[in-house]
């Protein structure tokens, strides 16, 4: 079964920052900025903890690129491999889209690959980072191809390369 990365994520201090710098040196672009990304639930490593993030999301080429932060201190997927604090930054995960996101999982897990978080956003939809670390060098997020997200993605291809309205455009979830 295939399984082609549709998109490729970053974790960095400032989204918005990233996002400039990563359109003046390749030409990708442009992105769309969710702050505060609303969760409903997020489980990482097993315990229901809080996460606030922001996002920033752009086309290059045929990929999708994502870049992270973390907007509030504590344990989570993202600290998992960019220590709380640090001023490291990088590739954090690739995602994928999976037909089934339970079965998926299961699979990555007779692989030895634990959930490194298992999150809802307040529409229902839900992803996970599986820890391919060991194996990878980064995380691997799944979800399911749902109508909202599909039609994102073509939305962010669609504009690639429009800079009209500038560099970033804010956006809302849920």
């Amino acid at each position: 079964m295939a399984l082609p990365i549709r998109q490729i994520a970053y974790f960095v201090p400032d989204v918005r920052a990233s996002a400039r710098a990563h359109c003046a040196a390749f030409g990708s672009g442009p992105y769309y900025v969710a702050d505060n990304i609303p969760l409903v639930r997020a489980v990482h490593r097993g315990v229901e903890r809080q996460l606030d993030h922001s996002s920033a999301y752009g086309q290059w080429g045929e990929v999708m690129i994502e870049f992270c932060q973390q907007n509030n201190p504590g344990p989570s997927a993202f600290h998992d491999l960019y220590a709380e604090g640090s001023d490291r930054e990088g590739l954090h995960h690739v995602a994928l889209f999976v037909d089934d996101l339970d079965a998926a999982i299961a699979r990555f897990a007779e692989q030895g690959h634990d959930v490194a978080l298992d999150a809802e956003m307040t529409d229902g939809f839900r992803y996970v980072f599986v820890d391919a670390v060991a194996r990878y060098g980064h995380m691997l997020e799944l979800y399911e191809p749902m109508p909202s997200l599909t039609g994102f993605y073509e939305t962010v291809r669609k504009t690639a390369g429009d800079f009209s309205k500038g560099v970033t455009i804010d956006i809302a979830f849920g």
